[in-house]
């Protein structure tokens, strides 16, 4: 027999969406028999029943946290909740702040492309590597245009030279169906080497 909340579980985990993290236990909500105690600078203060490590952290003026639900015995820690959420929340913040998300850019040739169009695909993948971006380079196949693939490979590798510079060749040109694809990658940036060398 199922209950409401239950139901309520099985339906969230199956939905695709990810598992939201179980809310941290503190104060009244431990319930645990025993448990171990650890102070607010880190030591060690034993095993003892939940109500007597409440006891201690309400003398403090701290909150008893379960850090470790799934320890036997659970580890609790004597800490101010508040402080904590506080700095969990800034550093991940700033783990996002840190985060980049490389993007795969699409750069689209033809078999008979002109030398001015050519150049402006190379100037648009180069601002692409340059940010940061891997870049896609396709060339399409239309009617006849299959028998000249020997064009399209002469293409990819002109393609490649010119972006040299600031990348390199990630996946060689290859035909695939109808159409030939090249994937590009930035350059790794070299390191800043301290100032004290």
């Amino acid at each position: 027999m199922l209950f409401l909340s239950e139901v309520d579980a099985i339906s969230t985990r199956d939905s695709g969406q990810p598992a939201r993290k179980a809310p941290q236990q503190i104060n009244d909500a431990i319930r645990d028999r025993e448990v171990r105690v650890v102070g607010e600078q880190g030591e060690q203060l034993g095993l003892m029943s939940a109500r007597e490590a409440l006891q201690m952290a309400e003398q403090q003026n701290l909150d008893l946290v379960k850090i470790a639900p799934q320890a036997k015995p659970p580890v609790v820690k004597i800490m101010d909740y508040g402080k904590f959420k506080f700095e969990q929340s800034r550093r991940e913040k700033e783990a996002r702040k840190n985060q980049r998300v490389a993007e795969l850019k699409e750069i689209r040739l033809s078999v008979g492309i002109d030398k001015h169009d050519f150049d402006t695909k190379v100037a648009h993948a180069m601002k692409f590597l340059e940010q940061g971006h891997k870049v896609k380079v396709s060339i399409r196949f239309r009617g006849r245009e299959m028998a000249h693939s020997n064009l399209a490979r002469d293409n990819m590798s002109n393609f490649a030279e010119c972006c040299c510079e600031c990348c390199t060749v990630e996946k060689g040109a290859k035909l695939e169906g109808r159409q030939m694809l090249m994937f590009l990658a930035p350059k790794e940036k070299p390191k800043k080497q301290s100032q004290g060398e």
